[in-house]
């Protein structure tokens, strides 16, 4: 079974504070053009996305550089709703991050700098969350500083608690990209 855990992109799709909105404009019909396309105008970050290290770390590897299996991995999901304020080391397990792509399911909340240290010194290979932000400008630095790839407004994340499952989310190959806007799924392994 198949999970979509993406957003749908429109011109109602909300954008992050002083991000460039989107625009969704009807360039060919068939009647007249012999095919149909709309033309696009968005942001890196609009929607269901990946950070790469460049959206904050000068220097780093932009979306495109990005090695393709940061994208894929086993995940976990952690239900973290019940909290208030940033996201606690007491609220998460202790282990079992290793190489796994953590999804946060919040309602909302970021994780706070500690809970970001502990993931990354974990060896998580990803960080996702159904918030529109991981976090402040210090959680995404030690994210991404340590080549960890950010996904951000991720949906139905419910659908997997309790799950096995891969996560791929495959960004676009924008060159010189901060970030990409991504189809995100997780794939339930059979038995779930």
């Amino acid at each position: 079974m198949i999970v979509d855990l993406s957003m749908p992109i429109s011109e109602e799709t909300p954008v992050y504070p002083d991000d460039p909105p989107v625009g969704i404009k009807l360039w060919a019909v068939i009647d007249r053009d012999g095919y149909y396309m709309n033309a696009l105008k968005m942001g890196e970050h609009t929607g269901t996305h990946v950070d790469a290290p460049a959206h904050f770390i000068p220097g780093g590897k932009t979306v495109d550089e990005m090695p393709l299996e940061k994208f894929i991995g086993e995940g976990l999901v952690l239900d973290v709703r019940g909290g208030e304020g940033e996201i606690k080391l007491d609220e998460i397990p202790d282990s079992g991050y290793f190489d796994r792509v953590v999804l946060f399911l919040t309602g909302g909340r970021g994780l706070s700098p500690e809970v970001a240290l502990f993931i990354v010194a974990e060896g998580a290979k990803a960080v996702g969350t159904d918030a529109m932000s991981i976090g402040d400008d210090a959680v995404h630095k030690i994210l991404l500083s340590a080549e960890v790839p950010v996904f951000e407004n991720l949906t139905n994340l419910e659908a997997l608690l309790g799950k096995e499952f891969t996560f791929i989310a495959l960004p676009l190959k924008i060159e010189g990209g901060s970030g990409s806007p991504v189809r995100a799924v997780a794939v339930i392994h059979s038995g779930d």
